[in-house]
């Protein structure tokens, strides 16, 4: 089961379009599932993901004009429980332990937050945490380097997520493998 992952779009208050060379990536008939982390700011941007996939999970982002989405969301897919948020609510932003305490909340086995404009994806006490980063690379006031454009496809397969991580780095597309395995529960 193919997942894409994108957030902070940011079109058109903070950049114009997402980069072509992702486009031609994204193509219709291939992803099972959309979870985006907010900021998408325009129907236009909705609507383009929806041609993507039929079943698209949105949260809202500090951006976002769209009052129902909500601020956090879990969906299942395959044996995973997987939450969402767009991370403005995690106090101070990015932070592991802020972040821990909303995926125990949330009860979820992968926890995927925004807001930073930064791609970021590790493992803490079991789970996995996932930032998509910013789909156009938009410019953020939270970072000093270069923010680079990326999103995430998640291929869920039983017990085991490969992320392949797709970063827009000097004009060329780079690709980064993640897999991750669900722990076994302790009997």
């Amino acid at each position: 089961m193919l997942v894409l992952v994108i957030g902070d779009v940011h079109i058109p208050q903070r950049t114009h379009s997402m980069p072509a060379k992702f486009k031609k990536l994204l193509v219709p008939g291939k992803i099972q599932h959309i979870l985006c982390t907010g900021n998408l700011c325009t129907k236009e941007t909705f609507d383009y993901l929806k041609t993507l996939a039929s079943d698209v999970h949105i949260v809202k982002g500090d951006f976002d004009d769209n009052l129902n989405y909500p601020e956090f969301k879990v969906v299942t897919v395959g044996q995973f429980r997987i939450g969402l948020c767009h991370g403005h609510q995690i106090v101070p932003w990015g932070d592991v332990e802020a972040l821990a305490m909303v995926q125990r909340q949330l009860d979820v086995d992968i926890m995927i937050s925004g807001h930073t404009h930064r791609f970021e994806a590790f493992e803490h006490e079991g789970r996995f945490y996932i930032n998509p980063g910013s789909a156009t690379g938009a410019y953020s006031p939270l970072s000093s380097a270069d923010i680079h454009p990326s999103f995430l496809l998640m291929d869920i397969q039983a017990a085991t997520v490969v992320t392949y991580v797709y970063q827009l780095i000097d004009d060329e597309v780079k690709v980064e493998r993640i897999e991750y395995k669900k722990p076994v529960p302790a009997s």
